[in-house]
């Protein structure tokens, strides 16, 4: 697990610094987590998965099916302000077109 808590830092381009500071932690305890030096508490674990926007599961076991990605897509496009969710559309329907534009 400790590998994919530092990739997914890494992928959101986040330093250990700023994990620490929203995690309420010391940068070296981050450092020591990512290394496989320190175990995971449940409840940092859950708030790793909200820092980094991925499952609970994904981050212990790996890549989750696509039907968890589209349930974890949903559930977060329903906690976003109609206005937040209209631009998420938009984004879908630009990429769709500039996909097709460009294939």
């Amino acid at each position: 697990m400790h590998e994919r808590l530092k990739e997914a830092r890494k992928y959101l381009k986040m330093s250990q610094a700023f994990v620490a500071e929203q995690m309420q932690l010391s940068r070296p305890t981050i450092s020591a987590i990512e290394s496989g030096q320190r175990k995971v508490s449940t409840e940092e674990l859950a708030r790793f998965s909200e820092l980094y926007g991925i499952s609970v599961d994904e981050l212990m076991y790996g890549k989750i099916s696509t039907k968890e990605q589209i349930d974890s897509f949903a559930r977060a496009f329903a906690e976003l302000s109609e206005i937040d969710q209209r631009e998420i559309m938009i984004l879908i329907n630009f990429k769709r077109k500039y996909k097709t534009v460009n294939t």
